[in-house]
């Protein structure tokens, strides 16, 4: 009987209960929808922009569309790595949501954090382990893939399908 006391007596009440569940209400973040979407929007287009921009100044150049397109990718690859290595993507991220991550910048910032992360433990097991922790699966699962689909495609046209 005592144990079972002992056991009632550590279990909460419905006033306290109710107490934690207002607790959590109260310090979980909302988030609207419709603002998040326009972030998103407002920041993606803004990094589609200077792309874009990029582009039109390579091809203005003198550069072929392919190579415009390539100086396009380089730099703003270039351009995340930087400003993840002085800690402000991040914050753009944050803010942008998917509007930063999706496009190639979201790709070089995956690559480019877990290097700064670990580079205090070296740069074998620092920088060369953990560079691609989360950009990894993506490549490992595009590259596999783009095999299985090769060779469906392979066995398809050798069938005469194709």
């Amino acid at each position: 009987m005592k144990e079972f006391l002992e056991f009632r007596r550590q279990q909460p009440d419905e006033a306290e209960k109710q107490q934690y569940n207002q607790y959590v209400k109260d310090v979980t973040p909302t988030h609207g929808l419709g603002s998040q979407m326009m972030k998103a929007f407002v920041t993606g287009g803004i990094i589609c922009c200077m792309g874009q921009w990029i582009i039109n100044y390579a091809l203005g150049a003198g550069l072929d569309k392919e190579t415009a397109g390539s100086w396009c990718s380089l730099i703003l690859v270039l351009l995340s790595a930087v400003l993840t290595g002085f800690n402000i993507f991040p914050s753009i991220a944050k803010w942008g949501g998917a509007g930063a991550l999706v496009p190639i910048t979201g790709f070089a910032n995956s690559v480019a954090a877990p290097a700064i992360e670990y580079q205090k433990e070296g740069q074998v097991f620092g920088i060369g382990c953990k560079i691609f922790t989360i950009a990894g699966p993506v490549i490992l699962y595009g590259i596999f893939t783009s095999w299985v689909l090769g060779l469906g495609y392979w066995v398809l046209k050798i069938l005469g399908i194709i």
